[in-house]
């Protein structure tokens, strides 16, 4: 072999080197976390809040996305629903009502007249914040946080044009309680990137097996529901443990065994701590961000 062949292979090979060992820094924000949740050994604690910064802001709003960023965390939870006009919004009811000033379900109602409409915050006052759309969403979160799309499912058609549009298909988390078989046959094209995380209700045998089915599916992860702490949620984390991380919801205490986020905030250690170190959970969903994250960061765990 001549000698310039030689050379330039190994300048090749020094090349692919020198792109494997890329600092991580090189990557987006959104690409860090998001290799996070794919690594099964990982032991840092992925916060995720519930309708982005809802305390702060009206509940789904662009500025509360923007303030959960902005706090830190690696997860935005935002709600779909689709208008008459086949047009996909933020919106975590199916009626207006509640958050907005207006009245009307969503899929009676066109963009434009919901548009018309303003976002109410926590205590029910009118704020001058507008219902975003899908896609005024994604841009903002654009590779510097993931989104768990919740209800997304119902409209996945519609959700992927505006992933491929945006440049955010790599962001988005959907979660279900299909069947392992159901995930596959009816979102088997977009996994690739899109990440499926199953919904478990480990409370019984049955749901044992119903995560042992999906585990063969090679998750990355799974959300695990349960009402009071049993052998059934220990034995889950027990087969998960280096193949796919878990998930919990901390909102109230039916979702979490009773370990919810506002016993957290009485005794962090006895609830949030008892969650990462005895039942290995790595992704914790809260109503209270930042909260989280100082006691993530208390334990050297962020």
């Amino acid at each position: 072999m001549k000698l310039s062949s030689i050379n330039y292979q190994i300048s090749i090979a020094l090349c692919l080197l020198l792109f494997s060992c890329a600092p991580e820094s090189d990557l987006s924000r959104s690409e860090q976390i998001r290799a996070d949740l794919l690594n099964p050994q990982s032991k840092r604690v992925l916060v995720a809040s519930h309708r982005a910064d809802w305390r702060g802001w009206p509940e789904n709003s662009l500025p509360a996305i923007e303030s959960a960023i902005n706090m830190g965390v690696d997860i935005v939870e935002l709600d779909l629903q689709c208008t008459a006009d086949s047009q996909l919004i933020i919106m975590h009811d199916s009626k207006i009502d509640r958050t907005t000033t207006g009245k009307g379900r969503v899929g009676e109602l066109t963009l434009d007249s919901i548009r018309t409409f303003h976002l109410k915050n926590g205590v029910n006052i009118k704020t001058r914040h507008e219902i975003p759309t899908l896609r005024e969403a994604l841009l903002l979160c654009k590779d510097r946080v993931l989104i768990n799309l919740d209800k997304a499912d119902r409209y996945f058609d519609l959700v992927m044009p505006l992933l491929e549009e945006t440049g955010t298909t790599r962001q988005i988390i959907m979660k279900g309680r299909k069947s392992a078989d159901e995930v596959r046959n009816l979102y088997g094209q977009y996994l690739d990137e899109v990440i499926y995380m199953p919904i478990v209700e480990m409370n019984d045998s049955a749901s044992l097996s119903a995560f042992q089915a999906h585990l063969l599916t090679n998750p990355c992860a799974f959300e695990l529901c349960w009402r009071d702490d049993n052998a059934y949620v220990r034995q889950a984390s027990s087969l998960a443990e280096g193949k796919a991380l878990l998930w919990v919801n901390c909102l109230w205490d039916t979702l979490c065994g009773g370990h919810e986020d506002d016993e957290a905030m009485r005794n962090p250690d006895a609830h949030y701590g008892y969650l990462i170190d005895s039942l290995g959970f790595r992704i914790i969903q809260t109503d209270r961000p930042q909260y989280l994250i100082n006691y993530l960061q208390s334990k050297h765990l962020r």
